[in-house]
């Protein structure tokens, strides 16, 4: 099989600058068109933040394989894939397993629950204030750990297009996208951000599906040929076996047991994920979205094993490695072997709207959690109106955004599914150990919600900070500086058991009890949806 070593080099890519850019450009104006639409009945707090829950189950379910295919997702682990085998195809199993962590154990009930943000259902039968101002820190910080991600794999994407190598490029790119997040979100809303969800996961499955039919078509759809040709052109058997990351010290094991930790426990702790259950009417349409979500994940990530060891195979790995954007350019130069600058653009385009999209989630669910859970619940103590809270949601949008970018020129060059990972291990540590607590055991108190969330969100960040993901690596984001006193590069499998620790400890040594009627009603509420609909809007 012809390499494309051969057919590929800076010149040919930049030859489809233009088309790239055009199609691009054509996503952009069409979803702000629809967009502008739906930002029409954006009346209500309900309506910005929850789409005034009009969404059928099917178009949540599609909205939420949205969000959850992210940049990490195509970009990210094709290239772990084509680069590590085996070890890169672990990310797909973990984000696959733990969407069924998610909806086995917290999904449906956190819908009944609450009304808008996580801290709803966390602050339901706790004091209020403490809880809630905990609960938003640890969104934010959430937030902000994935929006870097999806900034890097902006830069890294238009790095590769245009082959812009140069740092201020890069950093122009990031800004723009920036700008466009910050754009649907003003003026769509929740409502408009779930349609740019929906078109986008209809854009990339079907870009995969078309690419990895193609790769399995070269190799008569024979499996195991498209893997014998990436270990030819690897010229390296380990590529089909486990360790070719993790596996080549005691340090990589127990670092690639962390990784899996914060991935199958991290999906049921991300708010912007959680706060999808919100925009459907009823409980019945929130197991309806679940189950269409786990079917278009599911797919997704068969495709993604396909084209990681398409790439390897077609592309090589030294020249993914070589090429601007490094591990992330996998998929479009797949795409550009396959289909030529048509396919390229069209791969592209849908990389770009899959990173518009996510950060546009991403944005208004950190936006929410400030303006519902800080200013309304604890600055204004619940006095404030509708429109004001949503104009606080607004002005909070822009911050988020201009912290995003600044956050993303940092982290540019890093592989986004391992940045995802990151953002993974803090939501697992600060989120859901409250979460499961407060939804299954009785004497948990406020206490142990704050010990939990503020232990497990700090432990995380420090670790994360005197890890080799910021200093002391050849890839680390700080490449000068050598600080790495923490010799793990994900924190999970010491601040996820901690957090949970800490929640049991708050609890056992508190001695102010919980109103327990509130308790009995949120069991009630979380198990049947009783009460729940009619509560939700007032």
């Amino acid at each position: 099989m012809i390499g494309i070593a051969a057919a590929v080099d800076v010149a040919a890519l930049k030859d489809t600058t233009l088309l790239n850019m055009g199609i691009f450009g054509i996503f952009v104006a069409v979803t702000m068109v629809i967009v502008l639409r739906a930002s029409r009945n954006n009346k209500t707090a309900a309506d910005y933040y929850a789409a005034g829950r009009s969404f059928t189950g099917s178009q949540n379910g599609t909205a939420i394989a949205g969000d959850y295919l992210s940049a990490a997702s195509f970009l990210g682990i094709t290239g772990a894939i084509a680069i590590n085998g085996y070890d890169g195809f672990m990310y797909s199993i973990g984000f696959l397993v733990a969407w069924l962590v998610a909806l086995l154990l917290v999904a449906e009930l956190l819908r009944n629950t609450g009304k808008f943000t996580m801290a709803d259902v966390l602050s339901f039968r706790l004091k209020q204030r403490p809880v809630r101002i905990a609960a938003a820190i640890s969104t934010l910080a959430v937030c902000f750990f994935y929006l870097l991600a999806q900034m890097a794999g902006a830069g890294s994407l238009i790095s590769l297009l245009l082959g812009i190598s140069d740092w201020g490029g890069q950093a122009l790119v990031i800004i723009v996208v920036g700008a466009l997040m910050i754009m649907y979100v003003l003026i769509g809303g929740m409502k408009g951000t779930t349609w740019v969800q929906i078109i986008k996961a209809i854009l990339l499955i079907a870009g995969a599906a078309v690419m990895t039919i193609w790769v399995l078509a070269i190799y008569g759809f024979n499996l195991s040929s498209l893997l014998g040709a990436a270990v030819e052109t690897a010229n390296n058997p380990a590529v089909l076996n486990p360790g070719l990351q993790y596996g080549k010290t005691e340090t990589s094991k127990i670092d690639f047991m962390s990784l899996g930790l914060a991935l199958v426990l991290g999906t049921a702790a991300l708010p912007h994920v959680l706060m999808r259950f919100y925009t459907v009417p009823t409980a019945k349409e929130a197991r309806k979205s679940v189950v269409w979500s786990i079917w278009l994940i599911g797919l997704f990530y068969l495709f993604t094993l396909v084209l990681g060891y398409g790439a390897a195979a077609l592309v090589g790995a030294e020249t993914i490695k070589g090429a601007p954007g490094g591990v992330n350019s996998a998929a479009p130069l797949l795409a550009f072997y396959l289909g030529g600058p048509l396919l390229l653009g069209f791969i592209s385009a849908v990389a770009f709207a899959t990173i518009l999209a996510v950060v546009a989630g991403l944005t208004i669910t950190a936006a929410a959690s400030f303006a519902h859970d800080i200013y309304a619940s604890v600055i204004s103590k619940g006095k404030a109106d509708a429109d004001t809270e949503v104009k606080v949601a607004r002005r909070t949008v822009v911050v988020i955004g201009v912290l995003a970018i600044l956050g993303g020129i940092l982290a540019n060059g890093q592989n986004v599914a391992f940045l995802v990972a990151l953002a993974f291990a803090v939501a697992a540590s600060a989120n859901l150990p409250t979460i499961v607590y407060s939804l299954f055991w009785r004497k948990f108190t406020t206490q142990g919600a704050v010990w939990s969330m503020y232990g497990g969100l700090g432990s995380a960040i420090i670790l994360i900070i005197f890890s080799p993901v910021v200093s002391g690596g050849a890839t680390s984001m700080i490449k000068d500086a050598n600080f790495a006193l923490f010799p793990l590069s994900n924190p999970g499998i010491v601040s996820i058991p901690l957090a949970f620790f800490l929640g049991w400890l708050g609890t056992t040594l508190d001695k102010n009890r919980e109103d327990t009627a509130k308790q009995a009603e949120m069991e009630v509420r979380s198990l049947t949806g009783v009460g729940a609909e009619k509560a939700v809007d007032h």
